[in-house]
């Protein structure tokens, strides 16, 4: 039996190379792209059984690729998979096609569920299991608004109009659970 073929559009190349490697134990072949160029080429040369699609491709969003997904593969599930989750963007990308959406964290078990659980022809399943707290939500905010600014504390300080000393506090503190 031929092994199911799971399309992985991910830019963080350390949580690619871990999914990947998971998804393989459990007897999957995936291939991986790392951004839109190369995620609509592997739409376009591969017959994909499941796809995971992360939200924010090094700065681009990458809704516009669902519907060339469902174009190629109508009955091939498409999760999409953030770390900045929000009920707009799981809205937009249940409307565009998608079939699931997860909040990230998510290990392969929590991924492969959402990837193969049968949503309902009238209505998509929503997978954000937790929302996450205020202070969860903040701690996302700040690291996506420093990556925007490739690591720079004092733009990112003027940016989300806090002193860079708080913002400083506020890094060395682990991310908060949830």
């Amino acid at each position: 039996m031929e092994k199911q073929l799971i399309l992985l559009i991910e830019d963080d190349p350390v949580f690619a190379q871990v999914m990947s490697r998971a998804l393989e134990r459990r007897d999957y072949t995936v291939i991986h792209a790392g951004d839109l160029d190369a995620a609509r080429l592997a739409i376009a040369s591969h017959d994909h059984d499941y796809a995971i699609v992360d939200l924010n491709l090094a700065g681009h969003s990458s809704l516009e690729l669902i519907p060339l997904l469902k174009e190629k593969r109508p009955a091939s599930p498409i999760l999409m998979l953030t770390g900045y989750a929000s009920i707009a963007t799981a809205v937009e990308a249940i409307k565009l096609g998608a079939d699931n959406y997860l909040a990230k964290p998510a290990d392969a078990n929590d991924i492969l569920s959402a990837l193969t659980a049968t949503a309902t022809k009238d209505q998509a399943s929503l997978s954000i299991q937790q929302p996450m707290s205020v202070r969860r939500l903040e701690w996302e905010h700040i690291q996506k608004v420093l990556k925007e600014n490739d690591g720079n504390i004092s733009e990112t300080a003027r940016q989300l109009n806090m002193h860079r000393r708080t913002l400083q506090r506020k890094l060395q503190k682990k991310p908060v659970a949830g």
